[in-house]
């Protein structure tokens, strides 16, 4: 998917986008605060009751959310004297942490887009193997050893086909003597890497083979084979939507660092000094 042909001229609209969602999801009502006043607004009471019901599966009772807000304001009061005096600067957690929340502007701005269904069959039609529902087959089998001599195949084979033979399992009975609906992860876990592919260029309703597998040789008749196919939308959609919502905020992340980036001069050292650095 390209949903930005041009990164640096749509990150403008782009930004403004990412940065008006922020906003509202801030107080409607916003007041001029003085660096040392703390205000417990109902924005914050919300986040600190959400995180309570969440631990504890109901609402705070009266004195529960005064000892919430207690701690809120002794937390913040650390967090201003931390910064004051430095302490946040070189730390690699607190780097990590802004760096998150700048990403997750970007991908909740993302999570919000709703696109067209014409949006979302394009992108189901661009990345058809992510979608795609699996080959299914259904067969039976029966083990012939190793070293059976390949006359002696031909001839069991014609006479499975024609009725007049029965054949006597010649492997371990650990094997499983069929499948049904089975897709090539689980015939090839039982069987051994390959044998689904060998299975799915055989006949439909009459024995063939033989078929190698890490056991030996097998005589197949498969039953029923379901090539794979594309789904329509509906019966994909909330996965194709979530792609795509991830695809976007990838783009968008993207075109976001590489905008920001034009305001920064960057100096690095070249390759011979980083060969010396690398060389202490």
């Amino acid at each position: 998917m390209s949903i930005l042909k041009e990164p640096f001229l749509h990150f403008a609209v782009l930004g403004a986008v990412i940065f008006v969602w922020f906003s509202s999801q801030q107080p409607s009502q916003r007041i001029s605060i003085e660096a040392d006043e703390i205000v417990v607004s109902e924005r914050v009471f919300d986040a600190l009751s959400a995180r309570f019901q969440a631990q504890m599966k109901r609402d705070p009772t009266a004195d529960e959310a005064q000892m919430l807000m207690d701690q809120y304001i002794r937390n913040e009061v650390l967090v201003r004297e931390a910064r004051a005096l430095g302490l946040d600067q070189g730390d690699g957690v607190v780097r990590n942490r802004l760096v998150q929340k700048m990403a997750f502007l970007v991908t909740s701005a993302a999570q919000s887009a709703v696109p067209e269904d014409a949006v979302l069959q394009q992108f189901l039609q661009d990345n058809p193997s992510k979608f795609q529902t699996p080959a299914l087959i259904s067969f039976e089998q029966i083990g012939l050893g190793q070293g059976i001599d390949e006359a002696k195949v031909e001839d069991i084979l014609a006479g499975l086909n024609s009725g007049e033979a029965q054949l006597e399992e010649g492997l371990s009975t650990l094997l499983q003597r069929s499948m049904s609906q089975a897709d090539k992860m689980q015939v090839d876990g039982a069987f051994g890497r390959g044998v689904f592919d060998q299975l799915e260029v055989l006949p439909v309703g009459q024995w063939a083979g033989p078929v190698q597998s890490g056991y030996g040789a097998h005589l197949v008749r498969v039953g029923a084979y379901q090539p794979s196919s594309a789904p329509k939308l509906d019966a994909v959609r909330d996965r194709v939507l979530s792609d795509w919502r991830s695809s976007l905020a990838n783009e968008l992340r993207e075109a976001q660092e590489a905008a920001l980036l034009q305001a920064y001069q960057v100096s690095r050292p070249n390759e011979d000094t980083l060969q010396n650095w690398i060389g202490q």
